[in-house]
């Protein structure tokens, strides 16, 4: 996810790898920055260090590491070991810049969010990878781009996210909305103001959602997303693929105002929806306050656990998503590279792209989204689904604590093709080595607006424009 979610203690353990010490200096060498290059290898294990599995302690990650030990089991300088990093998002974003640049950290790979590639890879802190091992057909091609700058690719799709409209069938039926007007794959914002505006009527009085929808409008990345998502309804971009600033206030003002029509608290939007971050609005789903919910697609197994899975569904968010997820990267320091660049294909490989999906994470293959009866698909490892569902077949899905019963074959193949269908679809946020500067001016000047009143959007695109001109430019 591209959203911080609370984050749990890191175990002893975690806190032991994080004192492990390499002395290696950062290179500094931006974008043509060192590629791998073969030579002796420096003793396993090989580190990789990530931020919180999602799927929980032991979830798919460690099991998937898990899975590389058992195949290497006779090599010692081929075992792997996962550091999770403690914190949200930015801190574990500022950990990783540090331990990198000092080489204060035997870090061999690093899971990145996919907007930290630019930075990364201009300072030269991460590897280039040879096109051998980064041209493959089967990646969502819009997906393999967040790997790239400047025409060149320093990291593999690990896992990707995207945004999905979640509904309650069970109150959208209540309200007497009959099943050739819920929702689609194919539904407009308007579609969605206009189902809205029609619920309540089927239900005794008190008895309706406090409001139509809820998202992310708390002021971190979340809020960013959403605004990004209405910028591209409004087919608004504000830099090119190199990092070059091009949004001039008009094109700014357009996008604010479609932000601000899908956020109307007075008609569509529940209020709490500005305090809230993917947990908060999940939970107001759960609770049916609202009948609709922009979230990532973890939220279709975390519901599983508090409601029935006929009582929900997902398809793709109304206009365009922004892409979120993760990309795994060499370190420039690690003396493990050929090792390093072993693990990172298995760890994106077909099968463990399925493990992810079966866990609750967003593929970035188009094998991994093939029913495994087709000749050829995929298969998650059966070590893997054995630790994660046991007793269970790789395809067969169990229920999760509290759930009525597991999702049908049918209701798991329409949010797999709902999830495949918006990947397709989806667009990036602003590609620049200088993401957190431009982030931080965006949701200070977007917030401001959710709390004004009576906004005025020429004045807000003018000031919005050169808070991102100076961002944009590092200042």
């Amino acid at each position: 996810m591209s959203g911080t979610r609370p984050r749990r203690p890191p175990r002893a353990g975690v806190l032991g790898c994080l004192l492990l010490t390499l002395s290696a200096a950062c290179t500094g060498s931006g974008a043509d920055g060192p590629s791998p290059t073969p030579g002796t290898q420096a003793p396993g294990p090989i580190i990789v260090a990530s931020g919180l599995d999602v799927t929980g302690s032991g979830g798919v990650r460690q099991q998937l590491i898990a899975e590389w030990n058992r195949q290497h089991e006779d090599d010692p300088d081929l075992r792997a070991q996962i550091v999770e990093l403690p914190g949200g998002a930015d801190q574990q974003r500022s950990q990783l810049l540090g331990a990198l640049q000092s080489g204060s950290a035997a870090y061999d790979i690093v899971n990145l969010d996919v907007t930290w590639i630019p930075e990364f890879a201009e300072a030269g802190l991460i590897q280039a990878l040879p096109d051998s091992d980064t041209d493959d057909p089967d990646v969502i091609p819009e997906v393999l781009s967040t790997t790239r700058w400047k025409s060149r690719t320093y990291a593999l799709p690990f896992n990707t996210d995207v945004g999905l409209l979640y509904y309650r069938k069970d109150l959208i039926e209540q309200s007497g909305i009959n099943e050739n007007r819920q929702p689609t794959g194919d539904w407009s914002w308007q579609n969605l103001y206009d189902s809205i505006a029609t619920l309540g009527s089927g239900q005794p009085e008190g008895d309706d959602p406090e409001k139509g929808w809820t998202t992310q409008l708390a002021p971190y990345e979340g809020l960013t997303v959403n605004v990004m998502d209405a910028f591209a309804a409004a087919d608004v971009r504000i830099a090119s693929a190199d990092g070059t600033y091009n949004a001039t206030p008009d094109t700014l003002k357009d996008g604010l105002q479609e932000f601000l029509t899908h956020v109307d608290d007075n008609r569509t939007l529940l209020p709490r929806a500005l305090t809230s971050n993917e947990d908060a609005t999940l939970d107001d789903f759960a609770e049916g306050r609202v009948v609709y919910m922009r979230n990532w697609p973890y939220a279709f197994g975390a519901l599983q656990s508090r409601l029935a899975p006929e009582r929900y569904a997902a398809v793709p968010l109304p206009g365009r998503s922004v892409l979120g997820g993760q990309n795994l990267a060499v370190s420039a320091a690690s003396p493990r590279s050929a090792a390093a660049r072993k693990l990172l294909a298995f760890l994106t490989g077909p099968r463990s792209e399925r493990c992810l999906l079966d866990a609750g994470f967003a593929a970035t293959r188009l094998s991994s989204y093939t029913a495994e009866k087709t000749t050829g698909a995929p298969a998650c490892w059966e070590a893997v689904t054995e630790a994660l569902r046991p007793g269970t077949a790789s395809a067969d899905p169990v229920p999760r604590e509290g759930s009525a019963r597991a999702p049908s074959a049918r209701e798991r193949s329409e949010y797999i093709g709902s999830v495949r269908r918006a990947l397709e679809e989806a667009v990036q946020r602003p590609r620049t080595p200088y993401y957190g500067a431009f982030t931080r001016a965006l949701q200070s000047a977007v917030y401001g607006l959710l709390t004004d009143e009576s906004p005025d959007l020429d004045e807000a695109a003018e000031q919005l424009h050169e808070a991102l001109k100076e961002a944009f430019a590092g200042r």
